[in-house]
C-alpha cells in the first residue's frame, strides 16, 4: 500500500468516512484492518521518532537506541492495550444488544486506536520543537502525557459516537414497534389509519409518545465502563513499556525493571518540574 493511499483512507476516517450512521446502524464496519493496522503503526512511529529525539540530544548520556526503541514501542504501546481490553468491551456491547459481531467491534475500535494516533502523530512537531529549545527531562515527560491525554480523549469521543449509533434506547424499540403495528394497521384498513393520522392527539398514549423524553442510550454507559478499563490499562501498559523519552544519567535499557505505578511516577515527575 501506497502512502499516498493510507493518507487517504486516513484522512476518510477523520471524515466518518468508515462510520456512516446507515453503515453503523445496520451492525456494518467496513474498515480495511490491513491498511487501519499499517497506518496505526506509522503514525506512531512518527510520534516515537520525535519523543525519542530527546534521547539523542541531550548534552548528558545522548543514546540513539532509546530513539529507535521508543518509535517501536509507541505504536505497540496502543495495539497492546486495544489487544487487551477488546475482550471487555465487546462483552459489554454484547450484553447491551449491540448490532455489532466481534470482527465489526474490533474494526471500529481499531478506527478509534487510529484517529488517537493521528492526533498523536499531529503533535509530533511540537514535541520535536520543544525538544530542540529545552534540556528539562521532566518538562518533555509532562509534555508527552498530555499530548497522550488529548489524543486519547480524541479517540474515545469519536468511539462514543459511533457507540451512540450502534445501539437503540429501549424508547426508542418501542417507537420502532409502535411504527411497525401503525403500518400493519394502516395496510388491514387504510380508512381508519387516515383518520387517527388526521388526529394524532385524540388520545393520552399517542400524546405521551409524542412529548416523552428520550430515554439515555445504552452506548454512553458502556462507553463510561469501559473508558475508565481503558485508561488504566493504558497508563499501566505505558508504565510497563517505559522507558520512552530516556532519563539523562541512566543507562539504556529496552525495558526498565517492575516496580511502583504510573501515578506515583507522575507525581514524583511533576515534583521534579516544579522542585
Amino acid at each position: 500500500m501506497s502512502l499516498s493511499k493510507a493518507a487517504r483512507q486516513i484522512d476518510s476516517l477523520l471524515r466518518g468516512g468508515f462510520t456512516q450512521k446507515e453503515k453503523l446502524e445496520s451492525g456494518r464496519v467496513e474498515l480495511p484492518v490491513g491498511s487501519m493496522v499499517l497506518a496505526s503503526v506509522l503514525l506512531g512511529a512518527v510520534y516515537g521518532i520525535c519523543m525519542g529525539l530527546f534521547a539523542v540530544l541531550r548534552e548528558e548520556n545522548p543514546s540513539f537506541p532509546q530513539l529507535m526503541a521508543t518509535t517501536v514501542k509507541v505504536p505497540l504501546l496502543f495495539l497492546a492495550t486495544l489487544v487487551v481490553t477488546f475482550p471487555s468491551l465487546y462483552v459489554f456491547s454484547a450484553l447491551a444488544r449491540s448490532r455489532l459481531e466481534a470482527s465489526s467491534t474490533l474494526k471500529l475500535l481499531l478506527a478509534a486506536v487510529t484517529v488517537n494516533l493521528a492526533v498523536l502523530a499531529s503533535f509530533g512537531p511540537v514535541t520535536g520543537f520543544f525538544t530542540l529549545s529545552t534540556d528539562s527531562y521532566s518538562f518533555m515527560v509532562l509534555l508527552s502525557i498530555a499530548f497522550f491525554l488529548v489524543s486519547g480523549c480524541v479517540g474515545l469521543g469519536f468511539l462514543s459516537r459511533a457507540l451512540d449509533r450502534v445501539f437503540f434506547s429501549e424508547e426508542e424499540e418501542q417507537q420502532a414497534a409502535q411504527a411497525n403495528a401503525d403500518k400493519a394497521a394502516a395496510e388491514a384498513d387504510p380508512v381508519a389509519a387516515a383518520r387517527s393520522a388526521a388526529r394524532p392527539f385524540d388520545d393520552k398514549s399517542s400524546f405521551q409518545r409524542k412529548t416523552s423524553v428520550p430515554a439515555p442510550r445504552p452506548g454512553r454507559s458502556i462507553m463510561r465502563v469501559w473508558v475508565a478499563i481503558y485508561a488504566v490499562v493504558g497508563a499501566q501498559m505505558a508504565w510497563i513499556m517505559r522507558p520512552f523519552i530516556g532519563a539523562p544519567g541512566i543507562e539504556f535499557s529496552f525495558f526498565r525493571e517492575r516496580g511502583g505505578n504510573f501515578l506515583k511516577a507522575f507525581l514524583e515527575t511533576l515534583a521534579g518540574l516544579f522542585g
